[in-house]
């Protein structure tokens, strides 16, 4: 970037005087917080399991490719505690549990599974592009 573009987004700031997010006068220092939980990739990943209706634990960890299960018990519980995911326990013996989007977390779907579509879409074109700038930029691992 040029440094003119710097001068132009902060001109841009102080017209619209912004305060900076984490401020307790930013207007919008909430939206951070929520975004940490809905952009994670594997609160992403379990959303779009479960916008295909309810799953069992099992399930969804056979779904979720890569996630422990401790990784998976605590993304159910940040997204239940977020009233994105709703668990059920089933009074059986053994005890069954399932786990579905509310009506806020399937509000959500068309948002993350477009992000996935996206995702799926250009990572071959990402790969090759992050190929490109190691190839011309040795030493400079930022993964």
């Amino acid at each position: 970037m040029s440094p003119g573009h710097t001068e132009v987004t902060a001109e841009v700031a102080e017209a619209v005087e912004l305060e900076p997010c984490g401020q307790p006068e930013h207007a919008d220092c909430g939206i951070r917080d929520v975004l940490d939980r809905v952009g994670d990739k594997w609160s992403v990943l379990v959303i779009v399991e479960l916008s295909n209706g309810p799953r069992r634990f099992r399930q969804l960890q056979r779904a979720v490719d890569g996630i422990s299960q401790r990784m998976l018990t605590l993304t159910v519980r940040r997204l239940e505690r977020d009233g994105l995911v709703l668990r059920t326990v089933y009074p059986t013996v053994p005890a069954q549990v399932d786990y579905r989007l509310t009506e806020t977390g399937a509000s959500l779907t068309h948002l993350v599974k477009a992000l996935a579509e996206w995702s799926l879409k250009h990572r071959d074109v990402i790969a090759r592009t992050r190929q490109t700038y190691d190839q011309e930029h040795p030493g400079n691992d930022i993964r």
